[in-house]
């Protein structure tokens, strides 16, 4: 099975080689080629736009940074569907809108194509050891037919109904996650402040009922300075906003993940810190605490 790759970005490049480890043939396609180098010297085949990247495939899986982009690479002048035949099959696994999702199955349904949305959990940590939770809408056959792809990329696979379903999932682990990445960093904020040893107060909160993996994972990258993005905080921000657009829709109010959005909102618009990693809103508090600084 002939396998096309549209993203190669920090999760894609680990989604690649996984899949290339495995023994798929890959081809693949980024805007920017020298970002997919990496992938290229491990075996993967490069293309120069979507379009050919579906003629030359069974099976197209996407992950890209915005609904914009989503919509470009799926509709655009040489986009996926431009290349694809009754029988292919495509997966986006960026997180997007779940109308999109729909909108994309309604093309493929109408034109014979497979079509999942099935975003993704767990960072580059999880791309890169191919452990990542994979959250699946679409047809059940479907899901059934490419489900051992998708084992080669996550260890926590589930379908969760129809055409945007997928999307609905990630939004509510992006809701979860919204209140694990702002606790985590105040957590840290006040044990430096009252003078704690941060590193026991990560491994100790870990060990108890406050464990959670935003602690796990960033907790000691901060620690150690890190700030590169597992996950970028300018493509949490798009969740965030796509998730409270979707509450709008449905008539719910998420008090706590609209904060979550200010936040973040500070972080990447204000002050211009959206390539940073998710764990970089550490730096809109200052030495007192305050993100008035």
């Amino acid at each position: 099975m002939k396998i096309g790759f549209i993203g190669t970005g920090v999760m894609g490049t680990g989604m690649i080689n996984q899949l290339l480890g495995a023994g798929f043939e890959v081809s693949v396609y980024n805007r920017t080629k020298a970002h997919a180098q990496t992938v290229l010297d491990n075996g993967a085949t490069w293309l120069d736009t979507p379009e050919t990247v579906a003629k030359a495939s069974d099976v197209i899986i996407t992950i890209v940074g915005f609904p914009k982009d989503v919509e470009e690479i799926y509709f655009g002048d040489h986009g996926i569907f431009k290349g694809t035949e009754a029988g292919n099959v495509v997966i986006d696994m960026t997180t997007s809108s779940p109308i999109l999702a729909k909108k994309i199955a309604k093309y493929g349904e109408q034109h014979q194509v497979g079509v999942l949305d099935a975003p993704v959990s767990g960072g580059d940590v999880g791309a890169k050891n191919g452990t990542l939770t994979i959250m699946v809408g679409g047809d059940a056959a479907l899901y059934e037919r490419v489900e051992p792809i998708l084992k080669t990329m996550g260890s926590s696979i589930r379908r969760f109904g129809d055409a945007g379903q997928g999307q609905n999932a990630k939004m509510a682990n992006q809701i979860m996650i919204a209140g694990t990445m702002t606790g985590m960093i105040e957590s840290l904020v006040y044990a430096k402040k009252a003078g704690l040893d941060l590193k026991q107060a990560i491994q100790t909160i870990n060990g108890g009922a406050a464990a959670n993996w935003s602690m796990a994972n960033y907790g000691p990258r901060i620690l150690n300075g890190d700030l590169k993005p597992g996950f970028a905080a300018k493509h949490f921000l798009k969740d965030l906003r796509i998730a409270l657009t979707v509450a709008d829709e449905m008539a719910i109010d998420l008090p706590a993940t609209k904060l979550a959005r200010d936040l973040y909102e500070k972080m990447v618009v204000a002050n211009k810190m959206g390539d940073l990693g998710t764990q970089g809103l550490i730096k809109l508090y200052d030495e007192t605490g305050s993100t008035d600084a």
